[in-house]
C-alpha cells in the first residue's frame, strides 16, 4: 500500500466519521501544539532548581524544536510536493481548508514540532512519556485525518523533529550545563529565574558585602 492509498483510507474514515470528531481533530491540530509546549515549560519551571544537567536539558527542548522547525521549512522549499488535498484524485474532501499552493506538504511542520516537543521533554522528564509521546502520535495522525498532509508527511516529520531532540541533548547537554554552573557559581540568575542559584545574598560571607556600613547590616 502506498502512502496515498492510506491518505485515501484514513481520509475516506474522517469522511464517515461524526462532526464532533471533525471539530476534535480540527482543534486537536493546534491544540496538542499547545499542550507539549506546556508541558516543555513545565520541564524547565521544575528544572529551574534542579541540577546543572537537568536544567540544561530544559532549556534545550525550545532549542530543539526550532532548529528542527526551520530545517522542516528548508525541506519543504527543496521538495516542493504539492498538497494531497489538491493532489490526489479521488479522495474523500478534507476536513480541513486546504493551505494554499506554495505551502508545500513534505515533512509536516506540525509533526515535526510535536515531535521535537515531546521527545525533548521526555528526555528531560522520563515520566513524561506516557502522555507526551501518544499526543504528538495523534497530533501527527491529525494531520492526516483532517486532509492536509500525506502520511509520508507525518512520518518524515515526526522522525525529524526527534532526531533534532536527540542530537541537541547528546551534544549540547555537557556545555549547556557547564555555562549554567558558571552563571550560578556567581549568582547571576536571570530575571526569569531561568539559571536561578544562590542569588546575590550567598555570595558574601553573612549575607552582605564586606563594605555594607554595620547600621544597614542585619
Amino acid at each position: 500500500m502506498t502512502s496515498t492509498d492510506l491518505y485515501r483510507d484514513i481520509t475516506d474514515l474522517a469522511h464517515d466519521s461524526p462532526g464532533w470528531i471533525h471539530t476534535l481533530a480540527e482543534i486537536g491540530t493546534d491544540g496538542g501544539l499547545l499542550m507539549l509546549a506546556a508541558a516543555a515549560a513545565l520541564v524547565w519551571w521544575r528544572a529551574r532548581h534542579d541540577t546543572a544537567r537537568q536544567l540544561a536539558l530544559a532549556l534545550l527542548v525550545p532549542v530543539a524544536t526550532v532548529v528542527a522547525y526551520a530545517c522542516s521549512e528548508v525541506a519543504k522549499t527543496l521538495v516542493d510536493e504539492e498538497r494531497p488535498c489538491r493532489a490526489v484524485s479521488g479522495a474523500a474532501p478534507s476536513i480541513a481548508d486546504c493551505p494554499p499552493t506554495g505551502d508545500w506538504s513534505f515533512p509536516s511542520n506540525h509533526a515535526t514540532l510535536a515531535a521535537a516537543l515531546a521527545v525533548g521533554t521526555v528526555i528531560a522528564w522520563r515520566r513524561a512519556a506516557v502522555v507526551l509521546l501518544p499526543v504528538a502520535a495523534l497530533l501527527a495522525f491529525s494531520r492526516v485525518f483532517v486532509g492536509v498532509h500525506y502520511p509520508h508527511d507525518v512520518a518524515a516529520g515526526c522522525a525529524l523533529g526527534a532526531v533534532f531532540a536527540l542530537v541537541c541533548a547528546r551534544l549540547l547537554t555537557g556545555p549547556v550545563a557547564t555555562r549554567v554552573t558558571a552563571i550560578r557559581a556567581v549568582g547571576r540568575g536571570g530575571p526569569l529565574g531561568w539559571v536561578a542559584g544562590p542569588g546575590p545574598r550567598a555570595a558574601f560571607p553573612g549575607g552582605q558585602p564586606a563594605g555594607t556600613p554595620a547600621r544597614h547590616r542585619r
